[in-house]
């Protein structure tokens, strides 16, 4: 038995090493059917049930390795947290594990910065605050738990004593570059709260260098490849792909469109209405592209109608277990306008909400946001208006060939008058009318965005025509954007 499970478990960790998770979860449940004591192998079978998104078999799974006494049992009271909170909206419970896990070991920082993370996505800005002030007593250097605590201070209307603290921190020196990097952004957001603009401009474009400088080449900003993929999904879904006969896909509502466009706001307004429940921003359209469908769009079309229903399959199933019984539900991706072929290729039914803001506004939001290596075009202006016209060049085919299926949402106009956009955007999806301000709270209970307190903030149109307390330092751009314009 035991040359039979040490062989199981080695090919196990081969298929984990390649990305191979269906195949690896079948080989640990084998291995852990045959030593069932073996806390490691339970522990590694939540792992990549995880990736596989069998999210209750995940918790089940790590469940039972903290029975088997697996060793750092802290590290698998952090995943379960992870899973309860990000993708099964069980924040109570995710509160609980993490603090089992402070428990084990008060000194394990990824807890204390998971529950500073979940405080704030639950509003309670003093216990997120209390604690990053604690994971500073583990970690004095660490960036991400003085910037959000510089974030929190600013929401408070303390800019000014934030902002002593982080210069005083960048004196003494960052941990390491990416220390320096949240650092440098909370400092820079800031002094643009406290109305300094031209300092502000200036930390924010040196920890954007400094973002790109640990950035490896092969992840930098290609225009060539973004002009590239454009053309080939244009080319890949020249009109309406034809209807599915099985159509689940009714309740769902896609929001998209460039990052900082005003997403997170959009979606809390669409979910004062009843019958909307709200997803947050889900991976599962991008994870499906990345694991299934590459190379990208080219695979697509070597899908026959079986591939299609498995694919479809598989999102809903995922999508059932996290929102038993809504009527709808919104999953908010920005950088899902770049799949929407696929999406209405796998839902012919589903809604579309587009969201758009002033260009100049846009890319400022997005230069003065840390968005480490998930947005490479964020390190220079220059690269974001690039990707700017990209995306307008694609949204453009998309509108063509889906027509009224894509509302679009102006946040603009939204922020001056927000109950009556929402309720042109309730009627353009085909959702029974209500009155969006007597629906319900825009608050949500939970809110996962980089941008927390400000979409907790009242709506208000201080962010609409940012770009002109930058006016100076955007001339270039600007000049770019009115030639962009023009052609």
């Amino acid at each position: 038995m035991n040359e039979e499970w040490a062989r199981l478990d080695a090919a196990a960790g081969r298929s984990i090493g390649q990305g191979r998770h269906s195949e690896a979860a079948a080989l640990l449940r084998r291995a852990t059917a045959l030593r069932p004591d073996h806390a490691d192998g339970w522990f590694n079978l939540g792992y990549v049930l995880r990736q596989m998104r069998a999210y209750p078999e995940a918790l089940d799974a790590y469940a039972e390795a903290l029975r088997r006494n697996v060793p750092a049992p802290e590290a698998v009271h952090v995943n379960r947290a992870a899973i309860l909170s990000e993708y099964m909206e069980r924040t109570a419970e995710a509160e609980a594990e993490l603090r089992a896990a402070l428990d084990r070991n008060p000194k394990f920082l990824p807890a204390w910065l998971n529950l500073g993370g979940l405080m704030e996505d639950m509003g309670k800005a003093d216990d997120a605050a209390d604690a990053y002030r604690k994971a500073l007593r583990v970690a004095p250097g660490n960036g991400r738990a003085r910037a959000r605590l510089a974030a929190i201070r600013v929401h408070k209307g303390e800019a000014e004593p934030a902002i002593r603290d982080l210069e005083a921190r960048l004196r003494n020196g960052a941990d390491s570059p990416d220390d320096a990097t949240e650092l440098l952004f909370a400092l820079g957001n800031a002094l643009d709260a406290a109305g300094r603009y031209g300092h502000a401009f200036a930390v924010i474009a040196e920890a954007n260098r400094v973002n790109e400088s640990i950035r490896p080449a092969s992840r930098r900003y290609n225009r060539v490849a973004q002009e590239r993929l454009v053309d080939e999904l244009v080319a890949a879904f020249p009109d309406r792909p034809n209807a599915s006969t099985a159509d689940d896909g009714e309740q769902m509502i896609f929001i998209c469109g460039m990052f900082r466009s005003g997403s997170t706001v959009i979606e809390q307004l669409l979910g004062r209405h009843p019958l909307v429940r709200i997803g947050g921003e889900l991976d599962l359209i991008p994870s499906m592209v990345h694991e299934r469908l590459m190379p990208y769009p080219a695979a697509i079309g070597d899908l026959a109608a079986a591939g299609l229903d498995e694919l479809r399959g598989q999102y809903l199933q995922t999508i059932r277990t996290n929102f038993p019984d809504a009527a709808y539900i919104t999953d908010k991706r920005p950088d899902n306008f770049l799949h929407i072929g696929l999406i209405k290729t796998l839902f012919p039914a589903a809604h579309i909400v587009h969201t758009r803001r002033d260009t100049l506004d846009n890319i400022l939001s997005i230069f003065f946001l840390n968005f480490a290596e998930t947005i490479n075009y964020s390190d220079r202006l220059e690269d974001a208006l690039h990707y700017v016209g990209q995306y307008r060049r694609l949204m453009a085919h998309w509108e063509r060939i889906f027509g009224a299926d894509i509302v679009t949402i102006e946040y603009d106009r939204l922020v001056h008058a927000p109950d009556a956009v929402i309720a042109d955007a309730f009627r353009n999806l085909g959702l029974p009318p209500v009155d969006p301000a007597a629906a319900g709270d825009s608050k949500a209970p939970v809110i996962r965005t980089p941008s927390n307190w400000k979409a907790r903030s009242a709506i208000h149109n201080q962010s609409s025509g940012r770009w002109k307390n930058y006016a100076a330092e955007l001339a270039s751009i600007r000049s770019a954007l009115a030639a962009m314009d023009e052609m």
